[in-house]
């Protein structure tokens, strides 16, 4: 066991969060990117207003170009979430953090190249159930951990 710097006692180790807990939070996280997106669109529209003139439109962008940007603000959103504070938004109402397999916050270089790997192949999550240590394809690749947050529990 180990013992924590700020007391005596042996600390606790961390419980590996399963796949309904993240595959929720995944969803949750889903539902914030597609608000974003909405967002931008329609700022993007107000703006368009502003300077051509009525009617209100959303621009309409071509697929080719929406989804790398797509991709692109979904890899910086969780990466950026994962590097600054351990968790998305989604992973904190779930009450699950992403780490490295010490404990510690994951590097920013680590948490994006997660991101892109959970972004590529989200399908990844399917792994959990059949890995020793609830591991996802992203885990794997950049050797993290998704576990219950002890402040949550």
């Amino acid at each position: 066991m180990t013992v924590t710097a700020a007391d005596s006692r042996p600390a606790r180790r961390a419980r590996p969060a399963g796949i309904v807990s993240r595959g929720l939070a995944a969803v949750v996280d889903a539902l914030v990117l597609a608000l974003i997106g909405l967002t931008v669109q329609l700022g993007a529209g107000c703006a368009r207003l502003m300077v051509v003139g009525p009617p209100f439109q959303v621009p309409d962008v071509p697929n080719w170009i929406a989804g790398p940007i797509g991709w692109t603000l979904a890899v910086c959103y969780l990466g950026g979430s994962w590097a600054v504070v351990g968790a998305t938004p989604g992973d904190r109402l779930l009450g699950v953090c992403v780490s490295d397999r010490a404990g510690r916050r994951l590097r920013t270089v680590r948490a994006l190249v997660r991101a892109a790997v959970s972004v590529t192949f989200p399908l990844g999550l399917l792994w959990i159930p059949f890995s020793k240590h609830r591991a996802a394809l992203q885990d794997l690749v950049v050797r993290s951990a998704v576990s219950y947050d002890r402040d949550y529990g």
